[in-house]
């Protein structure tokens, strides 16, 4: 099951450029499976009936976490695909692209 967010037009698929580094992918697999802990902790509160500043609270952490692994994402992006596309004469559709992107994610 693929969860789209409907506000955002789906692109076409596109082959990375440059793949991050199994380094690099395993950094960006453990944040997101702190935050899916993080998510199951949200779940066990409010099955729990915890106080709702402290769901709260842990939800703005999440939020958080999610932030710091896009904004890995999207710093890759830009010093990898983006330099590359420039380099190959694609500046004008590669910028359009992270510009757009910068701006769906700021939202």
């Amino acid at each position: 099951m693929e969860d789209v967010n409907p506000s955002i037009s789906p692109q076409p698929e596109k082959q990375p450029a440059h793949p991050h580094s199994p380094a690099e992918k395993e950094r960006i697999q453990n944040r997101l499976k702190r935050v899916e802990g993080q998510i199951r902790g949200l779940q066990q509160m409010v099955e729990n009936d915890r106080y709702c500043v402290d769901v709260l609270v842990q939800i703005t952490a999440v939020q958080s976490a999610l932030k710091k692994v896009g904004y890995t994402l999207l710093e890759h992006h830009a010093k990898t695909c983006v330099v590359s596309d420039i380099q190959n004469g694609n500046e004008k559709e590669s910028i359009d692209e992270l510009l757009k992107v910068i701006e769906q994610y700021a939202k």
